[in-house]
């Protein structure tokens, strides 16, 4: 059993005294991460696949190390299939800018999806005369596979949905999902900013097409995220910028691009980001995604028993925990969830969010919250004691309005 003051140890962060339970929205950093990055700046700052003095090949290194490290940690082939992002947002947008769509083409996606994996598919489908179907779930964020199977037609050219809802915590049926699609020829991205950094990953066996996820909610730093994209997508996608280092020839009137993933990493990249994100997942690697998996599911039960002990709070998402997972949102009755944000922040030291938190389907259309919700997500370093911390002082602020 790994001792989690040992772990919490390498978060500086969390000797402020502050509560943090808002990992959906960013993770905090252990200082090796940090380390690591600060070794680029200090010792081989330099440009990545142009020069070939020490810096710049020892940069390219690591940055192409990154690269391999990113795909062993989500089960993917080769480095070849991982190219450096921003954040997901930016490998969703990069997938839907990269394929030449046609009137009539069909898009599917959920209504329990974050607004990057929504609102862009809804610009394409506006854009290029596509058409955008929307499977819903019930209000804890199952699915029914049958929906899907009505949804997904010879017409549908991407499925695009969450692994894990970032209101709800549910875990969607992804690997199902994809079996379908691809019955029909349909390319399937995953969007797995919540699922990538909480549940082991095997893109082979999950058999996606396309996976995003960002680094800032892995431990990794800000501005790091990846885009998987599967063999047999690798050289039928556009990139989404093309320009310095995407090339292997250049003529007057042609050019030829690099072999992937250099084709779609035009222009210097966030290098010691990657480096930063590539160490993140060795972090992640030595503790174990099934130890990351339990801690969540410990610490999930605990926060959801606390709260529903409380009388005038609702809590939103599967009532059966083995389908939730690191997220709990709820709402204390006839209370802006931002006043109880606030009041959590001000008067108890507990970082949570509040708000749609950028899901507005979701929350008006499914919940009937457009007030949004209080929305609780823990990591491995949460302990118990600070589970406990926060229900008290939901339990505390409730009692106010009686």
């Amino acid at each position: 059993m790994l001792e989690i003051e040992k772990i919490r140890g390498d978060f500086p962060i969390l000797g402020k005294g502050v509560i943090y339970l808002d990992n959906a929205a960013s993770s905090l950093t252990p200082r090796q991460v940090v380390d690591k990055e600060v070794e680029f700046y200090e010792e081989y700052r330099a440009n990545v696949e142009r020069g070939v003095h020490k810096f710049s090949q020892k940069a390219s290194e690591e940055y192409e190390e990154a690269h391999s490290i990113v795909a062993d940690f989500i089960g993917a082939p080769s480095a070849d299939n991982i190219v450096m992002m921003k954040n997901t947002t930016e490998g969703i947008n990069f997938v839907a800018n990269s394929h030449d769509w046609k009137k009539g083409d069909k898009i599917v996606t959920t209504i329990i999806e974050h607004h990057s994996n929504f609102i862009t598919w809804i610009r394409v489908a506006k854009r290029h005369g596509c058409m955008l179907e929307v499977v819903k779930s019930d209000k804890e964020g199952r699915f029914c596979l049958s929906d899907f199977e009505k949804a997904i037609d010879d017409r549908t050219k991407l499925v695009a949905l969450t692994g894990v809802s970032n209101v709800l915590g549910c875990i969607t049926p992804v690997k199902e999902v994809a079996s379908i699609a691809h019955e029909h020829g349909a390319l399937v991205l995953e969007d797995g900013a919540q699922s990538v950094p909480h549940l082991r990953t095997d893109v082979k066996d999950s058999e996606v097409d396309f996976l995003a996820f960002s680094g800032h909610k892995m431990l990794g730093p800000t501005g790091s995220g990846c885009l998987y994209i599967a063999d047999s997508s690798l050289y039928s996608v556009e990139p989404l910028c093309i320009g310095g280092g995407t090339i292997a020839d250049v003529g007057l009137d042609a050019y030829e691009l690099a072999e992937p993933p250099l084709r779609f990493e035009a222009g210097t990249p966030a290098i010691a980001q990657s480096i930063g994100l590539g160490e993140a997942c060795k972090y992640l690697e030595r503790l174990t995604m099934d130890y990351v998996e339990s801690r969540d599911k410990i610490l999930t039960r605990r926060l959801v028993e606390g709260l529903s002990k409380i009388e005038n709070v609702t809590i939103y998402g599967p009532s059966d925990l083995k389908d939730r997972l690191g997220i709990v949102s709820f709402n204390i009755n006839g209370m802006n969830p931002h006043d109880v944000a606030l009041t959590l922040d001000s008067e108890y030291n507990v970082a949570v969010r509040s708000g749609h938190h950028c899901a507005l389907p979701l929350i008006k259309e499914l919940l009937k919250m457009p007030g949004g919700t209080v929305r609780a997500s823990t990591y491995f370093y949460n302990t118990e004691e600070e589970i406990d911390v926060l229900v008290e002082a939901i339990r505390d602020i409730s009692k106010r309005l009686s």
